[in-house]
């Protein structure tokens, strides 16, 4: 046996367990002082997503000292503290979970940390007949009676964000709001309620980005999407990731708000992380302005509760506990008053219990996994659970989450700074100082983000507002210069019905830029629709009147130089035209109005100046402001009587056509004459040949009948075919046989006399 030990202790595992087993079965066995021990297996994270462990564990069991030395408390009861490492993982939770229910000794009730753990923890305690006592998880799914009935919270649900930051969004007129969240269960949840209440306050959330390990993509998207109020949901290891890709994609500055969970340490920013290529001072400058909303995790007030310590008192010996350690580098140090006031809230629950069950014959060790009435009398005494603790009053609702303030603090010049608290029990929201917005930039700046905004908008909107007066003005003299001036031929000539179109319709569009730049502040929420229609109405109308007329003007234009022949009572009537209008939407308020508006001016403007100045600088140049007669029949008959000239110029053109035709008739006639003549001529001198040399007659015919044609419209001379003798056909015809009159197959001595 003495070896077997010696082997043992030779071994560093098994020495440590041999050790832990020991030590268990003397606390049973010989419990010190003769106090009956009561076990809580607890949970502490002391790595991973929130390594809240490292504050939280040194707080719990400072409160447990206390309680054992009390002896008001718990007189005949000693609570020991079992805890594991869960490392903020539900795997690992898992395995841990399994030792602490089926390794001894019982334990009384469980305490896990993170909200991943304690959804674990909870959902399988009801079948342990466990109680669930959590110091460190925020999930809003955990307030499900139904499926967590034996879980109670010191530290309130993350829904309780929510209220304060819808308060925030309604204070400072905010409508559209983003989101980025890890995807876990208790961002989700938290989400979602998030959803709901921004939906009833009329607060849309446009964009909604989600990641598991990696933001780069869900920051981008923030960013091409021009997100500008974002909420963001998710672990402290996580949220050194999507501010290295904040900076990355510069999502930071003034021109942005972003709203961050508050229990991350206060250095989170600044501790090296080899998961991220981003610089300290990178780090510092994208999360530099963001805004917290914190649940009030440390009593404000100077008042000892049930554990007879101040806030103070107790953040004094909380720091000798950890050895000196900075607060700032040591996850949960925020939570460790939770954690603290968990224990308390453990303790006095279980001082009630004592008389019950002393009544039903029953003790607290007398407690195992199958006693169901223990369990209920635990449950009755967590729920009516109401003491001062030093994060505040500590009580529960009927879901078993804790009730409290909320903290909004805002990080300026590295390091956070409280900017006020809101109270969801009575919707009170207080403001340290002035009742005014923390500006976003450094410290030294002081300037109020809403105001700096609303400022240069109204600068904006007041400079093209001016410019539109100025062109309305404008449009006025340019409509009075028409109407005055509508006598003069010039303007009468250049249709002054349509430019005084053009004119109203400029006007009129110009008209559209206030109410497209007016500021929501100054207009009651009934009203929007109201000036949204106007302000379309309006730009509808004036681009139909000004570029409609512009377009009739041109067709008008079109159908005089390419229609002239056509008569006028067969013209088609001028119809208006409207033009499709498109305005470019987007979150960039003031670039969207700067854009549209000034489009509308300078289009304007240039519309008004190359339609009118020419005009009245004609008229003014040369003195023409009274009706000229001669002016009109120069220009107006020009335009007026073109098909009438035309005709005439047709009717001098056919004359002299008609003569050249009569001059080729008699030509013609007089060449027949000659012809004839010549045939005559032949004839007898053929008669003559036959009678001195009685040959017989040959008579000629041609091969072409064509060859001897009448030009069109000419009738062929009334003669009959003429004999020719074989010696006048051999020596003197003027064509060769078979061929055309035409220069190939005429004899060229012939001709001269053919055209005498």
């Amino acid at each position: 046996m003495g070896r077997f030990l010696q082997f043992l202790l030779h071994r560093p595992v098994l020495r440590s367990s041999l050790a832990v087993t020991i030590a268990v079965f003397l606390s049973c066995c010989c419990p010190a002082s003769g106090k009956k021990k009561l076990y809580i297996g607890a949970l502490f994270p002391m790595s991973g997503g929130w390594p809240g462990g490292q504050a939280c564990l040194p707080a719990a069991q400072m409160a447990l000292d206390l309680v054992n030395n009390r002896t008001d408390i718990l007189p005949d009861y000693e609570m020991e503290l079992i805890h594991y490492d869960s490392r903020c993982d539900p795997g690992e939770a898992t395995k841990l979970l399994y030792d602490l229910l089926y390794t001894e000794p019982i334990k009384v009730v469980l305490m896990p940390g993170c909200s991943s753990v304690s959804t674990l923890v909870a959902e399988a305690a009801r079948m342990w007949n466990l109680i669930v006592l959590s110091y460190g998880s925020s999930s809003p799914a955990l307030s499900n009676r139904q499926r967590f009935p034996t879980f109670f919270r010191t530290h309130p649900s993350a829904t309780l964000h929510n209220p304060t930051r819808v308060q925030l969004f309604q204070k400072w007129k905010w409508t559209k709001i983003a989101t980025i969240q890890q995807t876990t269960e208790v961002f989700t949840s938290t989400l979602d309620d998030l959803e709901e209440r921004v939906k009833e306050a009329e607060i849309e959330i446009s964009v909604r980005q989600s990641f598991l390990t990696d933001p780069a993509v869900a920051v981008k998207n923030l960013k091409r999407q021009d997100a500008r109020i974002i909420v963001g949901l998710f672990y402290e290891t996580e949220a050194r990731k999507v501010f290295c890709e904040v900076y990355k994609e510069k999502l930071y500055g003034k021109k942005y708000v972003w709203f961050l969970i508050g229990w991350y340490a206060d250095n989170w920013f600044k501790i090296k992380d080899p998961s991220i290529n981003c610089t300290v001072e990178q780090m510092t400058e994208a999360v530099e302005g963001h805004v917290t909303t914190e649940i009030v995790m440390l009593n404000p007030e100077t008042v000892r509760g049930a554990s007879n310590l101040t806030s103070q008192e107790f953040l004094a010996q909380l720091m000798s506990k950890l050895g000196g350690k900075n607060p700032e580098e040591t996850g949960g140090f925020q939570e460790a008053p939770l954690a603290y006031d968990a224990v308390w809230a453990l303790a006095l629950a279980l001082n009630k219990t004592v008389g019950p069950l002393k009544a039903k014959g029953l003790g607290l060790e007398d407690f195992n996994y199958n006693n169901r009435d223990i369990t209920s009398e635990i449950y009755r005494a967590m729920n009516t659970s109401s003491f001062e603790g030093v994060s505040g009053h500590v009580v529960f609702d009927a879901q078993g989450s804790r009730m409290a303030w909320t903290l909004i603090e805002q990080l300026q010049g590295g390091s956070y700074k409280k900017i006020g608290y809101y109270d969801s029990t009575k919707g009170n929201l207080s403001w340290y100082g002035n009742d005014k917005w923390i500006g976003l930039g450094p410290p030294a700046d002081q300037t109020v983000v809403i105001e700096e905004f609303r400022y240069l908008s109204q600068k904006l909107f007041v400079s093209v507002s001016v410019f539109a007066g100025l062109g309305i003005l404008l449009g006025i003299v340019c409509l009075s210069f028409n109407i005055y001036n509508s006598n003069v031929r010039y303007i009468q000539n250049s249709q002054p019905y349509l430019n005084n179109l053009t004119a109203v319709g400029c006007m009129v569009a110009l008209a559209a830029v206030f109410p497209l730049g007016i500021d929501g502040l100054y207009v009651h929420r009934r009203q929007f629709p109201v000036i949204c229609q106007f302000r379309l109405w309006l730009l509808g109308l004036g681009f139909s009147l000004a570029y409609g007329s512009m377009f009739t003007k041109i067709w008008w234009v079109h159908t005089v130089f390419t229609k002239k022949d056509e008569k006028k009572d067969k013209r088609k009537v001028l119809c208006m035209i409207t033009a499709p209008v498109t305005m470019i939407l987007s979150s960039q308020q003031d670039a969207s109005f700067a854009f549209a508006a000034l489009a509308i001016v300078f289009s304007v403007y240039i519309t008004l100046v190359v339609l009118f100045i020419p005009k009245m600088r004609r008229l003014i140049m040369r003195g023409e402001w009274q009706s000229d007669a001669q002016e009109t029949m120069k220009t107006g008959s020009s335009i007026n009587n073109n098909d009438d000239e035309k005709s005439r110029q047709l009717e001098r053109e056919n004359k002299e056509l008609q003569k050249i035709i009569q001059e080729k008739e008699e030509r013609v006639s007089e060449l027949r004459n000659q012809l004839t003549e010549r045939q005559a001529l032949q004839s007898r001198r053929r008669t003559s040949t036959v009678s001195n040399h009685s040959s017989p007659p040959i008579t000629i015919t041609h091969s072409n009948p064509r060859s001897l044609a009448q030009p069109p419209g000419y009738s062929a001379p009334n003669s009959d075919p003429h004999i020719v003798s074989p010696t006048f056909t051999n020596s003197s015809s003027l064509c060769q046989p078979k061929g055309k009159i035409n220069r190939n197959n005429c004899h060229t001595s012939r001709l001269q006399m053919l055209y005498k």
